[in-house]
């Protein structure tokens, strides 16, 4: 069984046994078929749906499905995200904001964060300079600013600690 979030406010059980989908316990016999070029269409109570996958994360079980031109973010937990989540040991709310360490070998252009300053995931903090690119470091989950150790204009080794969160 799967427990499927629909942009963080709609749940629902999803269970396959023998052949049969159930949706929040009813049996239900979605068509689906994904076509070479990526789409999905989906055929369910009659009506006609075309999909396409935008974004897989993999690490927080999220994924990000445009259905008929409006996207919905999906957060799927497995029976043992379940259980861990109702012993009180739920992965996501325990995991700790890491410090960004630098990719590659490269030169600091711009410092976008202070320390204090609350980030989001996708929030740009630094842009580094590597083989005449230009890479923007971003955070990758909601954090504070502890440090900043990465100086404007200065060069940086790979795995140098260049900005510290909380």
């Amino acid at each position: 069984m799967l427990q499927i979030t629909v942009n963080e406010n709609n749940t629902y059980s999803l269970d396959t046994a023998e052949g049969t989908t159930h949706i929040n316990g009813t049996a239900s016999q979605p068509d689906i078929v994904v076509q070479p070029n990526g789409l999905i269409n989906v055929l369910h109570n009659g009506r006609s749906y075309t999909a396409i996958i935008e974004r897989v994360d993999r690490a927080t079980k999220e994924v990000d499905v445009r259905v008929d031109g409006q996207i919905y973010t999906t957060t799927i937990q497995e029976p043992l995200d379940l259980l861990l989540s109702n012993m009180g040991l739920d992965l996501k709310a325990s995991q700790k904001a890491q410090a960004v360490k630098a990719p590659m070998p490269g030169m600091v252009l711009r410092v976008l964060v202070a320390p204090g300053q609350q980030v989001n995931k996708g929030d740009g903090l630094l842009i580094l300079e590597a083989m005449k690119m230009e890479n923007v470091l971003k955070a990758t989950g909601p954090a504070v600013v502890k440090a900043v150790k990465a100086v404007e204009r200065t060069a940086v080794e790979k795995g140098a600690i260049l900005i510290e969160l909380e």
